[in-house]
């Protein structure tokens, strides 16, 4: 607002140009921009069309062929992954099978006839059923967090034993995800419906990690289960290790699992 006692101020004075040769330089000017805009648009008019850049591109790539959408594979193959270029191969993480084992297509699992790896990858939606009694929550869970990809390999030894590892990788965030799960694994170890029913062992060298035996499972008509599990996270990845058999298994076997794999982390 202007103080009614303040003194008024003078308009700011423009100077403009006077005399013939003002006019004359002004008009210059004029002619001169609309001369060189006609020449600009015969030139143009006399050229021949630029033909546009083509459309595709050779170093874009592409599947070779598209897939239905309910036959689109979850995860992609690896020669489909985008992410793989960018952000390795999450399964050259794996430790390499021991000496004495060999592939199993099938690993634990109830039904002998589905792998439970596809080319050394597993679905968001396979590790909550296969890893967790409690499949849907643990699934939304999962796709809340940001989990992105899950590799993981099978193997066995003689005719039960069975040891199954699992890399779960999740999204960069605030929140430490993998550290997060890890730790909320661990948590309900120590109980008998869920867990072990110990506390377990720290993993040497790793800061975070323990490994477990589980009290035997017996049930009328089969063989006894005894599981063993040892859980690790570095960074975004959070590793998941698990060893199945109808006879005992010793401290000493999932450690040494686990170490192996906490070596590639």
């Amino acid at each position: 607002m202007t103080d009614p006692g303040a003194a008024p101020v003078a308009a700011p004075v423009v100077k403009r140009p006077r005399g013939r040769t003002a006019l004359l330089i002004a008009a210059a000017a004029v002619l001169g921009i609309a001369g060189g805009t006609a020449v600009g648009y015969d030139v143009q008019a006399g050229r021949a069309p630029t033909p546009l850049p083509a459309l595709s591109q050779p170093d874009l790539a592409y599947p070779a062929k598209a897939l239905p959408a309910d036959k689109v594979p979850d995860p992609l193959p690896a020669s489909q992954d985008r992410r793989l270029r960018t952000d390795g191969d999450l399964r050259k993480l794996l430790a390499d099978r021991p000496a004495g084992w060999s592939d199993d297509p099938v690993g634990w699992g109830d039904d002998k006839a589905v792998p439970v790896f596809r080319d050394g990858w597993l679905g968001v939606d396979e590790y909550a059923s296969r890893a967790f009694k409690y499949k849907g929550p643990q699934y939304e869970y999962f796709l809340e967090s940001g989990m992105r990809r899950i590799a993981g390999a099978a193997w066995k030894r003689g005719q039960y034993r069975t040891a199954e590892t699992y890399l779960v990788q999740f999204r960069s965030g605030v929140v430490q995800e993998a550290q997060a799960l890890a730790q909320g694994q661990r948590s309900y170890m120590p109980g008998t419906e869920f867990g072990a029913g110990n506390d377990g062992d720290p993993l040497k060298g790793s800061g975070n990690g323990r490994y477990y035996l589980y009290e035997v499972e017996r049930k009328p008509g089969y063989l006894p289960t005894y599981q063993a599990r040892a859980i690790v996270y570095r960074g975004d990845i959070m590793a998941d290790i698990g060893i199945y058999d109808t006879v005992p298994i010793s401290k000493k076997d999932i450690r040494t699992l686990a170490e192996r794999q906490l070596e590639r982390l």
